[in-house]
């Protein structure tokens, strides 16, 4: 399978988008410069060649860029290609898709979902492993009661919680008014 990518900036950074003729099979969150995203895009995608985006990966590139400045995308339109993946990990993928921007669930919702609610920490295995982050939204998953859980993008859990905060979901975290006065709050 040849694989073609392609840098592009955001709200955050620099992102990258990988895609081969099936769909987009990966995508980088920031890692700091443009040049640290490309490396580790690279290391995940060897042999992939830099080309102007199709169509139809121009649509993803803007649906995500559109997701990063806060707008409300679930990005479900994004055709992608997870042919070469486990099959309990597509299966937690697509659970995952159907998560709005904005709202969460947990890993054990999920693996209640896929019928086994033992199977929790698989679900967290396959989110950590998942090549397509925002398009497979792994940051709407949190541990159980609302804890962050996870995140293994760029700056970890950090990020997750900056993902969250752009969707407009704070799961049992702080606000950005947390620290003001209650007479504040009111207003």
């Amino acid at each position: 399978m040849s694989y073609n990518f392609a840098i592009f900036d955001t709200a955050i950074g620099s992102c990258g988008i990988v895609w081969s003729a099936r769909g987009v099979a990966g995508v980088q969150i920031h890692d700091g410069s443009e040049r640290a995203t490309r490396a580790r895009l690279l290391r995940r995608f060897a042999g992939a060649q830099e080309a102007l985006p199709s169509a139809q990966v121009r649509q993803a590139i803007d649906a995500i860029t559109a997701l990063l400045r806060g707008e409300k995308r679930d990005l479900k339109e994004v055709t992608i290609d997870t042919g070469d993946l486990p099959d309990f990990n597509r299966k937690v993928y697509d659970i995952a898709r159907t998560i709005p921007p904005g709202s969460t669930l947990t890993y054990g919702e999920i693996a209640e979902r896929l019928g086994d609610k033992l199977l929790a920490r698989d679900v967290g295995q396959a989110l950590g492993q998942n090549p397509i982050p925002l398009i497979i939204p792994c940051h709407r998953v949190l541990a159980a009661g609302g804890k962050t859980g996870g995140f293994s993008a760029p700056g970890g859990v950090v990020s997750k919680l900056r993902l969250l905060t752009i969707e407009g979901a704070q799961p049992n975290g702080p606000t950005l008014f947390d620290n003001l006065p209650l007479s504040a709050r009111r207003r």
